[in-house]
C-alpha cells in the first residue's frame, strides 16, 4: 500500500502557514477568499508548486465547496485527478500533519480539514474512475488501518486506485486485533494491505498478524505495509512475510497487479 507518494521534496511554505506558526494566525490567515494566484504549476515530477498546496490546505481548513473550486480550476488548467490526487492532496495532508505535530494546528482542526480532503476525494470518486481503462480484473483487496486508527484519508485514496484499475476493494477500520482476524477469515483477498501511522501497536502487530495470516481464507495473499511508520520508521516493519512498497499508490497498485499476474502465468 504503500508510502501512497509520500513526497520528499520540502515544502517551504511562506508565513504565517511556515512550521511553528501559532494557530491563531494561521486562522487569521483562512478568512481570506481561495483563489489562484499565478496560474498552476506541476512542476518536474509531478510535483505541485508548494504555493498551490498552500491554497488546497488553506480551503481545506474552510470548506469541502472551497476545497472544490480549487480542484476545479487544476483541471481547467489540464490537470488530471490522478494528478491531483498524488501531487496535490497526498502533500497536502502530509502538511496538515507536520503542523499538527508541531502545535501549529490542532488535532481537531488537522482531523476536519482530512475529513474534508477524504470527503473531496468520494465527490469526485466517479469522475475518477472514469479516468481509468475500464478494464476488470478478477483480483481483490483488503486495505486497513491499524487498530483504532482516527484518520483514514490515505486507505481510502488507494482503494480508488485500486477500484480504477478493475480491482474489487474492501475498506475496514478496525477498532481491535479481533477484528483484523474477522475481517481476514470473512472472504477470499487476493491482496491484504495495512496503513500504520503510529508505533502504538508495533510489537503486538508483528508477532500476531503472520498468524493471524495463516489462518486467514487466502494465506498465499501478500502482505502490503504503509501509511506514514512506513517513511518515518521503515525498518520497523521488517516483519516476516510482509511487504512495504516505496511507491505512490497508482505505481503501487501497477506493480501489485502485474505481480498477482505473473503468479497466475
Amino acid at each position: 500500500m504503500l508510502r501512497f507518494k509520500f513526497l520528499k521534496t520540502e515544502l517551504k511554505i511562506n508565513a504565517p502557514w511556515k512550521e511553528g506558526a501559532p494557530l491563531t494566525t494561521i486562522k487569521k490567515r483562512i478568512g481570506a477568499k481561495t483563489r489562484l494566484v499565478g496560474g498552476t504549476r506541476f512542476v518536474k515530477d509531478g510535483v505541485l508548486d508548494p504555493s498551490q498546496v498552500e491554497l488546497l490546505a488553506n480551503a481545506s481548513l474552510r470548506s469541502l465547496d472551497e476545497c472544490k473550486r480549487v480542484v476545479l480550476r487544476w483541471q481547467r488548467q489540464g490537470q488530471s485527478l490522478a494528478d491531483i490526487y498524488l501531487n496535490g492532496i497526498v502533500p497536502c495532508a502530509r502538511w496538515l500533519g507536520c503542523q499538527w505535530a508541531s502545535d501549529a494546528l490542532s488535532f481537531v482542526d488537522c482531523h476536519l480539514a482530512n475529513a474534508t480532503l477524504q470527503q473531496l476525494l468520494y465527490e469526485f470518486s466517479d469522475e475518477f474512475l472514469s479516468e481509468g481503462n475500464g478494464v476488470k480484473t478478477d483480483f481483490s483487496v483488503l486495505l486497513m488501518t491499524e487498530p483504532g486508527s482516527q484518520h483514514g484519508l490515505g486507505v481510502f485514496m488507494l482503494g480508488e486506485f485500486f477500484k480504477q484499475a478493475g480491482w474489487q476493494v474492501t475498506l475496514a477500520h478496525p477498532q481491535d486485533l479481533s477484528a483484523i482476524s474477522d475481517l481476514l477469515a470473512s472472504d477470499w483477498f487476493d491482496a491484504i494491505g495495512l496503513s500504520i501511522s503510529t508505533d502504538r501497536h508495533l510489537d503486538l502487530l508483528s508477532q500476531t498478524l503472520p498468524r493471524m495470516m495463516m489462518g486467514s481464507a487466502n494465506p498465499e495473499a501478500p502482505l502490503f505495509l504503509g501509511g506514514p511508520m512506513a517513511v518515518v520508521a521503515p525498518e520497523k516493519l521488517n516483519w516476516t512475510g510482509a511487504l512495504v512498497f516505496d511507491l505512490d499508490a497508482q505505481k503501487t497498485v501497477a506493480s501489485l497487479t502485474s505481480r498477482l499476474r505473473r503468479s497466475q502465468s
